[in-house]
């Protein structure tokens, strides 16, 4: 008897809970109905713009009848005329329909676009790029130059080799004022970089910029560390809060070698005498920028016998600067413009009597040719005192970030070390 009269509550439980079910309605609080939905299914197709091609070109052989802008893409201004052949567009589809409802291409390097079907024809949507940075940490010995020691401690997972080429250059940018990466490299010196790496959210990777570095060139330590100032510009600065910024560059170019250094006699390979070399020259590809070393103005843009396209800076304190053998100017560079430091004033050519592409350059000091290197250029500019103890911690952060133990050529791991709020 226990047992039926079991369950018959049992069924009453049952039929009483389907009837409330139909309702829509529970009698115990907290308790609602589920709705479970199944996520629709895309496939998608990529292809590749053409040269030659239309953007119809492209649609019609994806089965579609040709691209038709709508009247609000016209409003918006969008140009299919201007895609560039090696677009690369994806087309979505749900698996029940043949007709994308959605082509994608990648518009600009932190853009995307997005184009929709509407009823008159196809309308872009601009979708920006999110980039996380991630920190990472390389260190090596340099045998030969400072790139093929980044290059060798970077592997091709971590930065592709066009961004390790951009890495050495902006680390040979930060330490221009203390270090010719042209001279003063010896093999045996070592670099210790921290720098960002930039991930998209579809996974792409690229170089991002330089936080801070440690270097031993001829046995003597170098250190740089990136910090924001008050009014909004960033610099770097040395362990005890000195710019890294100087009057005058070391190296006004981005030089492959040093062919020839000053010299009381050198013979003219043109000339075949041996005549006096008072400037050094600088082996560069044809067309490499040449910077101005200093704050200055130009008094002299024209053509020498010897140096052939020739420009002459005058800056403070009785320096002037020259620079030979150029290409050509930079556009709209005349006699008596004001020119800032790191400024493009010229192109590295082989005009005059020159043998190959360089750029021959000179220092001078009240009229007589001196090495950069030993001329007083100051110190750099200190820490403002109100930001003192944010560059302490700053710096600290960063030195412990070069320290990690993720070793060289890996990237530190996401969240495992303090932010920075300063930069």
């Amino acid at each position: 008897m226990r047992v039926w009269g079991r369950f018959a509550i049992s069924l009453g439980i049952l039929l009483a809970a389907g009837i409330f079910a139909l309702r829509g309605a529970w009698p115990w609080p907290g308790a609602h109905r589920t709705t479970f939905s199944l996520p629709e299914l895309f496939r998608e197709t990529v292809d590749t713009l053409r040269r030659g091609e239309t953007l119809s070109d492209l649609f019609v052989r994806q089965g579609l009848p040709g691209f038709a802008l709508s009247q609000i893409g016209v409003t918006q201004g969008f140009n299919p005329r201007r895609l560039r052949p090696g677009l690369v567009f994806t087309f979505r589809r749900r698996l029940s329909d043949s007709i994308p409802t959605r082509v994608m291409f990648r518009s600009a390097p932190q853009e995307r676009t997005a184009l929709h079907l509407l009823g008159d024809g196809w309308y872009p949507v601009p979708e920006p790029i999110r980039w996380r940075a991630e920190p990472m940490v390389l260190e090596g010995t340099i045998t030969s130059s400072l790139y093929d020691a980044l290059n060798l401690a970077t592997a091709d997972t971590i930065l592709a080799p066009e961004d390790r080429v951009r890495l050495a250059w902006d680390l040979a940018d930060v330490f221009a004022w203390q270090v010719d990466f042209s001279r003063d490299v010896r093999s045996g010196d070592r670099f210790q970089v921290l720098a960002e790496r930039l991930i998209s959210d579809d996974g792409e990777v690229r170089y991002g910029r330089v936080l801070a570095s440690q270097l031993v060139i001829g046995g003597a330590p170098y250190s740089a560390y990136r910090f924001k100032l008050a009014d909004g510009s960033a610099g770097f600065f040395d362990a005890n809060g000195r710019s890294l910024r100087r009057t005058f560059l070391l190296a006004p170019v981005q030089f492959r070698r040093i062919s020839s250094l000053p010299s009381s006699g050198r013979f003219h390979p043109i000339l075949g005498i041996v005549r006096k070399h008072e400037g050094t020259d600088y082996a560069a590809d044809p067309g490499t920028p040449v910077m101005a070393a200093g704050d200055g103005v130009v008094v002299r843009r024209e053509w020498t016998g010897g140096f052939g396209n020739f420009i002459e800076l005058r800056h403070a304190n009785g320096i002037v600067t020259r620079y030979g053998h150029l290409q050509d100017y930079a556009a709209k560079l005349s006699i008596g413009q004001h020119i800032h430091q790191g400024e493009v004033i010229g192109y590295v050519g082989s005009t005059g009597l020159a043998t190959g592409p360089h750029l021959h350059y000179e220092f001078r000091i009240n009229g007589v040719a001196r090495p950069p290197s030993s001329a007083d250029l100051g110190s750099g500019e200190q820490v403002p005192l109100a930001q003192d103890r944010d560059f302490d911690r700053e710096r600290a952060r960063l030195a412990m970030m070069l320290s990690h133990p993720a070793g060289a050529g890996r990237s530190i791991a996401s969240g495992t070390l303090p932010r920075s709020t300063t930069n």
